[in-house]
């Protein structure tokens, strides 16, 4: 159990009606699943807006609401929060709900068109073999250790990450390699997550049915790494040209690795 005002931190609030003095037991950004004592966080989705359930959250029990804007209709029993980005909102209270749980474990994103889901499990393995405590994050399987919890996304909710990356500290685990998509950072789902390294594997022209243009999903792989501070890495793949591009402006330590070059 949280308090509300705690889990807020970071978040870029514009508004807040009603007391954020309550106790929040749960996060939910689906409205079905939300239950008393719970925060419900209303997110723009690509096919449906959350805004348009946060009455059938309260219905089932929410105390809470993080929106964007003002709903018509006001509960006088319910707290709402006014926020410039629900989806980035949710990844900063995912994590201060978890105590910053990306903090305590070192948390390494792989992204990339192709290579991906090998690329971590490679990582994952070789860690174990050296007797590293580790966890996986992928498009088949998450693990903490040699617990195997089945994926359904290649990147899980804000909140999912932020609790599995609990539930690996809480077993004693030091790294965590996790596949980090294009739909993931866009969507804002990495938001609040502090990586101490990125790599990037290659990108080619996929998912334009998503980003529309591919200068749009280029743009999308580079926020990873526009987020890393100063002393985490960046490691891409000189063999693609696009390489080069991941790393302007970042703040990291920028290593390549390559083949051809």
């Amino acid at each position: 159990m949280k308090i509300l005002a705690d889990i807020l931190y970071k978040c870029r609030i514009k508004e807040v009606i009603g007391t954020t003095n309550i106790a929040v037991e749960s996060i939910h950004f689906d409205s079905r699943k939300a239950v008393g004592m719970s925060l419900f966080v209303a997110v723009r989705g690509t096919a449906v807006d959350g805004h348009l359930f946060i009455d059938k959250a309260i219905e089932n029990g929410a105390t809470a609401v993080v929106c964007e804007y003002e709903p018509e209709t006001l509960n006088e029993n319910i707290t709402y929060v006014i926020v410039k980005d629900s989806a980035s909102a949710l990844g900063e209270i995912a994590s201060n709900f978890y105590d910053n749980p990306s903090e305590k474990i070192q948390v390494i994103g792989i992204t990339g068109t192709n290579g991906k889901t090998t690329t971590v499990t490679l990582l994952f393995e070789l860690f174990r073999s050296m007797g590293k405590k580790a966890g996986l994050l992928s498009t088949v399987v998450n693990r903490i250790g040699d617990t195997v919890i089945d994926a359904s996304l290649t990147t899980p909710d804000a909140v999912t990450i932020n609790r599995l990356l609990a539930e690996m500290i809480d077993a004693g685990c030091k790294y965590c390699f996790m596949e980090a998509s294009s739909h993931a950072i866009h969507q804002e789902r990495i938001a609040g997550i502090k990586f101490r390294g990125a790599v990037f594997t290659n990108i080619t022209h996929d998912h334009l049915d998503y980003h529309q243009t591919f200068n749009e999903y280029i743009k999308a792989k580079k926020q990873l790494f526009d987020r890393l501070s100063v002393d985490a890495f960046a490691l891409v793949n000189e063999d693609d040209a696009h390489g080069e591009i991941m790393v302007q402006n970042s703040k990291a330590k920028v290593k390549t690795f390559g083949l051809k070059t």
